[in-house]
């Protein structure tokens, strides 16, 4: 995945981590999808500092932002990745959502052309509905058939 900028009204995607949690899922997502533009990942690392890291985090949002705003997808509410995305909150089109995982990234790379809010929402939906208790699935679809 690259930061090329994809064409003029699709949502930019930034991932941001702690590590390279954010690299790896968009890989997995590239690995399923294909190549993908406007979507970049920013590592959180406590061995970098952290005006560093909030300079790459507002590098990142600026070279995917088409012009429909951002997307921040950080891993975990009150961590670092979290809290530094939050700060950019009110200086742009941006949305932040916790919990990235593998499911809501790639319904917000399928969906990029939605409004800003709306993909917000799909990706919430994704993110929940892809956390599952396998073995309760098959049990239930056992005693069910």
């Amino acid at each position: 995945m690259t930061k090329e900028k994809k064409p003029k009204g699709d949502v930019g995607v930034v991932v941001v981590t702690h590590t390279d949690y954010g690299t790896r899922l968009i890989a997995a997502a590239g690995m399923i999808l294909g190549a993908q533009h406007a979507c970049v990942a920013v590592s959180v690392d406590t061995n970098v500092a952290m005006d560093a890291t909030m300079d790459a985090l507002r590098q990142a949002v600026a070279d995917v932002d088409c012009g429909s705003g951002v997307l921040l997808l950080t891993d975990m509410f009150g961590g670092t990745p979290t809290n530094l995305s939050l700060s950019l909150l009110g200086t742009g089109k941006l949305e932040v959502i916790t919990g990235v995982n593998l499911p809501m990234l790639l319904k917000v790379l399928g969906m990029r052309s939605l409004p800003l809010s709306r993909l917000a929402d799909e990706a919430k939906a994704a993110g929940i509905q892809g956390i599952v208790v396998a073995g309760e699935v098959l049990r239930q679809k056992v005693a069910g058939s």
